[in-house]
């Protein structure tokens, strides 16, 4: 799970730099994005995955061969499937596993929506990418060990299309008694979640207030109308 911040500050005016399905899905939800464009989006974002998971595969093709003998394995000592794609840890149940990218992805949504909000404290001109991208390391640092935190289901089922084609086969699909659907469909439904409680407890209880010299600068009221399609979120006049 990885985000580059650089990526997000070049697509953002062009597409609101999503990057993640559960990201699209909750934008079309809160009324911020077209409903139309959700799979337009989803499909590219799968796409992209796809050709990084290519990508790093070629990067590091030899290392691949030395390590295995190019026995690609998806269980076991020499397994390397699980660095494209997430696989549950011989602990986790099927109903662990859906908590854990619910609350995961619910905590993404939840502190995007805080971090574009102009109606709260601005984070630094430019700084929206990084700071995302933090949030990103430390919800898989706090809850990458039961499965590797994908919270991103473009993210989890884009390389692991690539490893089932690339040599790992359609076992990917079976590992872990069939694991493959849990970080799809956990993660829309936790972003939904997590935007509907960020709505809920903190962007229907914002007030108008006076003017204050934190508050956002004209310029930046426009970049928070582009990024992420959330034109209803407004600074103070």
């Amino acid at each position: 799970m990885a985000i580059d911040p650089q990526t997000v500050n070049v697509s953002t005016i062009v597409s609101g730099a999503h990057l993640n399905p559960a990201i699209s899905l909750s934008m079309c939800v809160l009324g911020r994005l077209q409903w139309l464009k959700l799979p337009v989006y989803c499909f590219s974002q799968l796409v992209g995955a796809f050709i990084g998971s290519a990508a790093v595969f070629g990067l590091y093709y030899d290392a691949f061969m030395a390590f295995d003998g190019g026995n690609l394995a998806i269980t076991g000592q020499n397994a390397t499937a699980q660095i494209f794609s997430s696989y549950p840890a011989p602990h986790l149940s099927f109903a662990n596993g859906f908590v854990d990218q619910m609350v995961g992805t619910a905590a993404l949504l939840f502190s995007i929506l805080a971090i574009l909000d102009s109606k709260n404290d601005c984070v630094p001109k430019g700084l929206e990418p990084v700071v995302i991208g933090l949030i990103i390391m430390v919800i898989g640092l706090s809850m990458g060990f039961n499965c590797g935190g994908p919270i991103n289901p473009a993210r989890d089922l884009g390389p692991r299309l690539f490893t089932a084609v690339a040599g790992w086969g359609f076992e990917v699909f079976t590992a872990g008694d069939g694991w493959w659907w849990v970080p799809i469909i956990a993660p829309l439904i936790g972003g939904v979640l997590g935007t509907a409680i960020y709505v809920l407890i903190i962007e229907l209880h914002h007030k108008e207030t006076a003017p204050k010299e934190n508050h956002c600068t004209s310029e930046q009221q426009m970049e928070g109308k582009a990024k992420y399609e959330m034109t209803s979120i407004q600074c103070n006049k």
